[in-house]
């Protein structure tokens, strides 16, 4: 059973970055008629914001894309930076939305941001607990898969708080490329929100991923029944 689990999280996994990455290449060789890069647009969109304390920094990996609150920089891609692509202004945008959030104090960011310790370590429970309880024996298989239950629903609650930021800040972002004209036509604008749309998808496969061990987990403790 543990290994259907396992097959059925992997495919899901694997199938909503298989989405992501042929939305982005295909998107990725759309040119916007606009014609900016996307560090052009995510400069535009933080002045305009009245954000001014934000630097926005090129790396090289590909879909890495991200916004670093602490360190208040936005994070692009070379692709993305250079790139005038829509799916290039698309993830730009979407980057903005973050920085957004920051400033406005969005709530559920603030609750990722503050949850990032505890889902770290939870995480790395989940790792090595079972290989240090099947071969040290040190722990009861009640208390294993209690704790394994309670790492994993903090996963789970992580990833449900990501769903509304991510998804917020994608909705910001086509709100905002067609007000200040960086996307001009329905064409660009469906473009665009394919690309945003499917990079969400990824989320929701890591959220359904997390639910599914947290529920293996914690039915056997409901139950009363032992499972190894």
């Amino acid at each position: 059973m543990i290994l259907l689990l396992f097959l059925l999280t992997l495919a899901i996994a694997l199938l909503a970055q298989w989405h992501v990455k042929r939305m982005y290449h295909r998107y990725s060789l759309v040119p916007a008629a606009a014609g900016h890069t996307g560090a052009e647009v995510a400069r535009e969109l933080l002045r305009a914001a009245g954000i001014d304390d934000v630097s926005i920094q090129e790396h090289e990996e590909l879909l890495g894309d991200h916004y670093d609150p602490l360190r208040k920089r936005l994070v692009l891609s070379s692709a993305n930076y250079h790139g005038t692509s829509l799916a290039a202004i698309g993830v730009a945008a979407h980057e903005c939305g973050h920085a957004i959030q920051h400033k406005i104090a969005y709530a559920p960011l603030h609750w990722r941001m503050a949850a990032v310790g505890v889902t770290n370590f939870a995480s790395q429970i989940v790792l090595w607990l079972p290989l240090l309880g099947m071969f040290t024996g040190y722990l009861s298989t009640y208390t294993g898969v209690l704790i394994m239950a309670l790492a994993w629903g903090v996963i789970m609650a992580f990833n449900l708080v990501t769903l509304p930021v991510e998804f917020d800040a994608s909705r910001r972002a086509k709100l905002v490329l067609g007000q200040m004209g960086f996307v001009q036509s329905p064409a660009e604008r469906e473009g665009v929100s394919r690309v945003l749309t499917a990079a969400g998808w990824t989320y929701v496969a890591a959220f359904i991923t997390s639910l599914i061990y947290f529920l293996w987990h914690l039915l056997p403790l409901l139950t009363g029944r032992d499972r190894d």
